[in-house]
């Protein structure tokens, strides 16, 4: 599958919201609302998963390389996922995920 083909908008696991496409060269792999994810991948992009739960937001990471990356986990298997900020994301979301519980 291209990853033009993988650009797709849908419907959020854990919400409902219809989400568009990502725009400007990736591709959109979490709701940008709630953060919430669809377990999909064993390694990114290649969609190769049977699972198919939803992956929650618990956290967020940083590297030089990628930036901000949100730590998603698995509601079914437990397997834990990263994944790139999107601009659009919920800035107030994600910094509520840096906070201590």
């Amino acid at each position: 599958m291209s990853r033009e083909a993988e650009n797709t908008g849908f419907d959020c696991i854990h919400c409902g919201q219809p989400i568009p496409r990502q725009l400007g060269g990736s591709y959109r792999n979490h709701c940008p609302r709630c953060l919430y994810s669809r377990h999909v991948d064993i390694t990114p992009g290649d969609r190769a998963a049977d699972c198919g739960a939803a992956m929650e937001p618990v956290g967020v990471d940083h590297t030089g390389k990628k930036g901000f990356l949100l730590l998603h986990r698995c509601t079914r298997c437990g397997q834990v996922d990263r994944n790139r900020l999107a601009p659009d994301d919920d800035m107030d979301r994600v910094i509520e995920l840096q906070r201590p519980h």
